[in-house]
């Protein structure tokens, strides 16, 4: 019964991404029928990217998946800084390229004893990596420390308050051909690793 509950939990996340996406093409680069309803099944770190860009509309989708996150109390902490200057980006990832985007999203305090506020910032961030991923495009997340601090050196340049603080990072973009998001993504554990029922 447990297991019928969770599957039916996850589909409901899944199913309440289709609003904010409105229909998903199902024959977008690197996704079937199974990837454009279930982006959060299917979902991987992509780790190459071509130079063809996001356009104004599949970034509109991503941005609007991030605002309709769940956050405590509906706080909605967040704030994005979408990156789209190609100096700007490489600044933070030296790898980033032409047509990639980065959106850091931050929120006020220090970064790492704010918990609630980082939390609501890291379902503001997964939020859009799904949509992203929904779309046929790839994303890869970013949050280790140097990065991170390289991102809050620049809060002048990227428009931050002092306040805030980068919680995560995620870059934005167009697979190359032949990407096939199964065999692309990482291993994950077996389930009866990592989950308990009772």
């Amino acid at each position: 019964m447990k297991k019928i509950l969770v599957c039916v939990v996850l589909l409901v996340f899944a199913v309440s991404f289709l609003p904010a996406l409105g229909a998903a093409d199902s024959s977008a680069q690197g996704s079937s029928g199974t990837n454009a309803v279930f982006p959060i099944l299917n979902h991987f770190s992509a780790r190459e990217f071509t130079t063809e860009p996001v356009t104004a509309e599949e970034l509109n989708t991503i941005v609007t998946a991030g605002l309709r996150a769940p956050s405590a109390g509906n706080r909605q902490p967040w704030l994005f800084t979408v990156v789209q200057d190609v100096d700007l980006m490489q600044q933070i990832l030296p790898q980033a390229t032409e047509g990639n985007i980065l959106i850091v999203v931050s929120g006020a305090g220090d970064g790492r004893t704010n918990g609630p506020v980082i939390l609501d910032c890291a379902l503001a961030a997964q939020s859009m990596f799904f949509a992203s991923q929904a779309l046929g495009l790839g994303a890869r997340q970013y949050t280790n420390p140097g990065l991170i601090e390289r991102t809050n050196n620049l809060k002048t340049e990227l428009g931050m308050p002092e306040d805030n603080n980068a919680v995560i990072v995620t870059r934005f973009g167009r697979l190359p051909a032949g990407v096939d998001v199964v065999s692309s993504a990482s291993p994950r554990a077996d389930p009866e690793e990592k989950v308990i029922y009772r």
